[in-house]
């Protein structure tokens, strides 16, 4: 029989997706990706991996192609980096008796309505909100919880329809694009509206039960809540450590996870960490994880699944900060130059662009608009930061307008 299988269902294309790609081969694994149109995610043909065509929303269509492959070759296991396919990856581990997640833990967490509730039933300290699903009673929510407040899918991931509503004016135009067919729903619209919790970001990173780090990060100007730079360990107390810890593990006992990746986020406020959201995949950060400590997420996440016991202990210890690389302006990208310069600089660990000439610029507010990051280490942060910015500095763009009838272009630059 040939080399094991690794099964991965659908993917993300920013970094979590190649990343299993990646972790699956060093560990001796072959990937195979099952997708609906596996032409969105181009880093499989970049890496040379296989990907069969097959409907991903359709279960039995799965069990039916997983089955088939388990005839031609030695299925290892079965996972994922996506989050709206984890529930069905648990069903499909299930239905082959292989190791993987409750999927109804899984499905009760990506409902951030039932999430909440779950929490609050536990006692964590998590905003104020409520459920809505037509305008008059998002505005209601709004007066009861007070504004500002934020307004986001009840299903979602990546901040994709998150906004922060400060006034009645803002609060109206968020609830039309949501309800009003701005937004792409996966399921019937229902919208959560959350106290804002104002304070530090920072964000647990889980395996399994065990807190590995905890990361922070910053956002771009509000109303989005896109991230623009983060750092890995983050700067904390022992005391806010162990708080922060705590809370997110008891949020995994109150919603019945505890396999596999977890990431909690939170905000440190004026009565201690606030649950934001726990999301039951590895987060953007799993990169800063592996170059501040060298753990490989996806690697130990791959590990579990297939059986095996995962390794969680530091291979080194550094810090590590990133910083996204987010257009100002939407249009059409003329160039974009400096990637060879910047990985270059000693103390660069990775530099990625999503980016390439003639593609279209269209900013959403959300991860969507990254095209790029680039992570920097050193044994101190100023000094991570210090290099970080150099590279920076070294990647330029020229994004030119969108097409207007009669106009003359000329393009733009911009340093980031």
């Amino acid at each position: 029989m040939s080399k094991r299988v690794l099964i991965l269902i659908e993917g993300d294309s920013t970094c979590n997706g190649p990343q299993y790609v990646q972790a699956a081969q060093h560990l001796g694994l072959r990937p195979v990706t099952l997708s609906t149109n596996p032409t969105r995610h181009a880093y499989l043909e970049v890496q040379g991996t296989q990907a069969i065509t097959v409907d991903t929303d359709d279960l039995d269509a799965l069990v039916a192609e997983c089955s088939r492959l388990r005839e031609a070759y030695d299925v290892a296991g079965i996972t994922t980096s996506l989050e709206a396919v984890y529930a069905t990856v648990g069903k499909l581990c299930q239905h082959l008796h292989l190791p993987g997640p409750n999927p109804t833990s899984i499905g009760q967490c990506c409902d951030k309505f039932t999430q909440r509730e779950l929490l609050a039933r536990a006692g964590m300290p998590i905003p104020a909100y409520h459920s809505a699903e037509n305008a008059a009673a998002v505005k209601r929510a709004a007066a009861d919880i007070g504004l500002p407040v934020i307004l986001k899918p009840a299903v979602g991931s990546g901040s994709s329809g998150v906004r922060l509503c400060r006034n009645a004016d803002e609060l109206a135009e968020h609830t039309t694009y949501l309800l009003d067919g701005g937004h792409i729903w996966p399921c019937p619209p229902r919208i959560l509206v959350e106290e804002f919790a104002q304070g530090p970001y920072y964000c647990a990173h889980v395996m399994g039960k065990e807190v590995i780090g905890i990361g922070a990060s910053e956002f771009c100007p509000p109303p989005h809540f896109v991230f623009i730079q983060s750092v890995f360990p983050a700067t904390l107390t022992d005391g806010e450590h162990r708080r922060i810890a705590d809370v997110s593990l008891g949020c995994l006992q109150a919603l019945g996870l505890g396999w596999g990746p977890t990431n909690v986020e939170l905000r440190w406020t004026k009565r201690g960490p606030v649950v934001v959201e726990v999301n039951p995949r590895l987060s953007a950060g799993a990169s800063l994880v592996k170059a501040a400590h060298g753990i490989d997420l996806a690697a130990e996440h791959i590990k579990v699944v297939i059986g095996k016991q995962c390794d969680l202990s530091r291979r080194h210890s550094q810090t590590a900060v990133s910083r996204c690389l987010i257009p100002d302006r939407d249009g059409i990208l003329q160039w974009i130059s400096g990637h060879s310069q910047a990985a270059a600089l000693p103390g660069v660990a990775e530099i990625e662009l999503y980016a390439e000439p003639k593609m279209h610029i269209v900013r959403k507010g959300d991860y969507r608009d990254w095209i790029g990051y680039i992570i920097a280490v050193s044994s101190n942060l100023d000094q991570a930061k210090d290099i970080l910015q150099s590279a920076v500095k070294l990647i330029d763009w020229s994004i030119k307008p969108f097409p207007t009838k009669g106009e003359r272009f000329i393009p733009s630059q911009h340093h980031p």
